[in-house]
């Protein structure tokens, strides 16, 4: 396994693997027995990083989630894991009651929704700090600065570690780190959005973020990573939910244009070239490049993450690098 540095101030950096692994099914779609195993295989193979978020999975019964986080919290006290690996999490999309949806409904952002999602959190996932912890969907109806000072609060208490947001304007990203620093309280410092070698279309938004595609990780956040090379870039669905690994597989809508196959074409011919999957080249894409990336990916099988350990170990070279990078 190899490892990079998140967060700048001394007392919450922490050191995680550079292959973070998604828990956002653990609990609901798979089964405890098959999460475990994942999850003991992972740290075996040097992993330290998780991902999950409060509202996981609430579409799999129509509830307000929690499942994901109550089945990390079983797994690390039954196996004793302590502070070794890093545990992070998300709210404010969690919906109010069951049977709605975080589009319509969600627990939102303000100060005092902080402190009890937090605290429901830290209870589910049976940690007395929770290393980091990302504001997941925006609340324009809260005073962003109210929402500043409640995830500030929280680092400052000590329950909280480091900070992060997923699914921003990145204007707002900015504004809202800015704030901080005028308040002297804690700011984002990893960043959480969608994120991989195909890229969407931009001029289509997502049915997810009435907004727009602020859930893509664009040439706008990518040139702010340029400009703020302290922040560190979490890729979810860096595999596409295995568009690479089937290519009978329906492509998300927003990637239904020319420069995929292109890109695709390009992919498959380094994938051979390398004797790994698309998949595989894919993550060591995003490992080795030029910004701060963790690429964070599920699995649903131990098969499927011994796949994506894999990839941790791809070295591509500058010129298949430069090829990937230029398709069109």
């Amino acid at each position: 396994m190899k490892y990079r540095s998140i967060g700048t101030t001394p007392e919450t950096r922490r050191d995680v693997s550079v292959l973070a692994l998604g828990a956002m099914l653990f609990g609901s779609f798979t089964d405890e027995q098959t999460s475990f195993a994942i999850l003991d295989r992972y740290v075996e193979a040097g992993g330290t990083f998780i991902d999950t978020s409060d509202n996981y999975a609430f579409w799999h019964d129509g509830g307000q989630g929690g499942q994901s986080e109550e089945l990390l919290g079983r797994w690390r006290r039954s196996r004793g894991i302590g502070d070794e690996v890093v545990i992070a999490t998300k709210l404010g999309a969690r919906p109010l009651a069951p049977g709605t949806s975080y589009t319509d409904n969600a627990e939102g952002l303000s100060a005092a929704m902080i402190r009890e999602s937090a605290e429901r959190s830290r209870e589910r996932l049976g940690v007395e700090r929770i290393d980091l912890l990302y504001a997941h969907i925006e609340d324009r109806a809260v005073d962003l600065e109210e929402t500043v000072a409640g995830f500030g609060a929280l680092v400052e208490e000590g329950t909280v570690g480091l900070l992060g947001v997923s699914n921003h304007a990145i204007w707002r990203v900015e504004r809202a780190r800015a704030l901080a620093k005028a308040a002297g309280v804690a700011g984002y410092e990893v960043l959480q959005y969608q994120h991989s070698l195909l890229r969407p279309r931009f001029d289509v938004p997502e049915t997810i973020f009435e907004d727009g595609s602020l859930g893509h990780a664009g040439a706008e956040l990518l040139s702010y990573l340029r400009a703020e090379p302290e922040l560190t870039l979490v890729a979810y669905s860096p595999l596409l939910g295995g568009v690479y690994a089937r290519e009978d597989k329906a492509l998300p809508y927003d990637y239904e244009h020319p420069g995929t196959a292109a890109r695709l074409a390009v992919l498959r011919e380094v994938a051979k070239e390398t004797g790994a999957t698309p998949g595989q080249v894919v993550l060591a894409w995003q490992i080795g490049g030029p910004f701060p990336i963790i690429p964070l990916a599920g699995a649903s099988s131990v098969a499927q993450l011994e796949e994506n350990l894999a990839a941790v170990d791809l070295e591509l070279t500058a010129d298949q690098r430069a090829r990937l990078d230029a398709a069109r």
